[in-house]
């Protein structure tokens, strides 16, 4: 049985109330994060966010805590703004895991499906029209 924490609707519900505030309610996926979100997929995401939240919020005390996550340059930083899940302050105001402790790996892995949930609902309306010129090239390498 899959925990409440991680079922579908209750990530959803969770996102809608965090949408619904305008400093929240300000990030998308447009341009280059969107694209990189589309052409990398959301296995590949997914590590990405268990890597950058590894390093960058899961310890006790993280190196510049509060401005540790940039607002751009990566999907999974914009929607660590949109979830609140870009510092331990937001983490334990919006999501309630306390900061000063590093966390668990249960608490990893809900931030982790938090903003993978967003950045599928931003990426589910967005396809792009026609073929991905770079899966019709077989000899294009994508990084």
């Amino acid at each position: 049985m899959v925990s409440p924490a991680f079922d579908p609707r209750t990530l959803d519900r969770r996102l809608d109330a965090l949408a619904r505030e305008p400093f929240r309610a300000r990030f998308h996926l447009r341009g280059r994060e969107l694209a990189t979100a589309r052409l990398k997929g959301p296995a590949t995401l997914r590590w990405h966010a268990y890597d950058l939240t590894a390093r960058r919020l899961a310890p006790a005390r993280p190196h510049k805590d509060g401005r540790q996550t940039p607002y751009r340059g990566h999907p999974v930083f914009v929607a660590q703004h949109a979830t609140a899940t870009c510092c331990r302050t937001c983490l334990e105001r919006r999501h309630g895991i306390p900061k000063g402790r590093e966390l668990t790996r249960t608490e990893h892995v809900y931030v982790v499906d938090v903003i993978c949930r967003w950045i599928e609902r931003e990426t589910a309306g967005h396809g792009f029209s026609g073929p991905d010129p770079c899966r019709a090239d077989g000899d294009h390498e994508i990084s």
